[in-house]
């Protein structure tokens, strides 16, 4: 699995220099030997797990003999690494990385069964999510996370936005999140960003019962360039996963796709969210 704060073109360097290492029959020993590094970092290297410099890269492709446009392309991508993306400002933060994967996306799909999607959230939704998930946070911890959350929905309003399209369980949408002033307002917020070209939002009822999404939330980046595998993530307290295994991706895109079926069209959707919206507001009185 390759590491995942590598960013996507990063990733098919790697891929590239393992493929044109097996294509001259030379092992991880042979090109660390003539590199003179261990085989532990050329390992490394050819899993994205560690960075490589651009004069590393020119003497793999001397070995390798390659030259032209396809190693014009590869020395291009060694070098983009030296420029930090804004992401970098919160390499300390273990989500980081997801910005990355957005940036480079042509395509998200993605399932929530317990909460609105960062993408999503309303500065007031984050601010009560983070405060309630990140128990041992300080104050300034949770303002840093909400910004780089709140930063990260540049995307979708973007001259190059991908195609979002997010299935959300009933659940999310009931679940009074900060109370009805917020969550209303998440409520409304989920409408409105429905309505961009970009979006398709869709509510999944309990109505549909069993599905084929109750194993869990997952996000699915895809890509335009065909050597760029999709990416499964899938977020939880313990650590996050990035996954490129090309059967587990084709599972999880078959997963999304009984999803979206089960699912509420996205107009009916939206007044769903508006219903609720007006619940909030309008309390029923027993």
């Amino acid at each position: 699995m390759a590491g995942p704060r590598a960013t996507v073109r990063q990733r098919r360097l790697a891929r590239e220099l393992r493929r044109l290492r097996e294509g001259a029959h030379l092992t991880i020993e042979q090109v660390a030997n003539k590199l003179e590094l261990s085989p532990s970092t050329v390992s490394r290297i050819e899993t994205a797990q560690v960075g490589i410099r651009p004069r590393d890269v020119r003497e793999l492709l001397d070995i390798y003999g390659v030259a032209g446009v396809q190693r014009d392309e590869l020395l291009q991508i060694a070098r983009e690494r030296r420029q930090q993306p804004w992401w970098q400002e919160y390499r300390d933060l273990p989500n980081m990385a997801l910005a990355g994967f957005e940036a480079d996306a042509t395509s998200i799909s993605q399932f929530s069964a317990l909460l609105v999607p960062g993408l999503l959230q309303t500065e007031a939704y984050a601010r009560e999510v983070l405060t309630a998930i990140r128990l041992d946070a300080r104050p300034g911890d949770i303002q840093r996370r909400m910004d780089l959350r709140l930063n990260r929905q540049a995307l979708l309003t973007g001259e190059t936005a991908p195609q979002y399209w997010v299935v959300l369980d009933e659940a999310v949408v009931r679940r009074p999140v900060g109370g009805p002033a917020v969550m209303g307002a998440q409520l409304e917020y989920l409408a409105q960003m429905a309505a961009l070209p970009s979006v398709t939002l869709q509510v999944l009822p309990f109505s549909a019962g069993a599905h084929a999404g109750m194993d869990g939330e997952f996000t699915i980046f895809g890509y335009r360039a065909p050597e760029d595998p999709d990416v499964v993530y899938i977020e939880n307290t313990g650590g996050d996963a990035y996954i490129e295994d090309a059967d587990v991706t084709r599972r999880y895109n078959r997963i999304f796709d009984h999803l979206r079926a089960a699912a509420l069209d996205p107009a009916e959707s939206v007044r769903t969210l508006a219903e609720l919206e007006h619940r909030l507001q309008k309390p029923e009185r027993g």
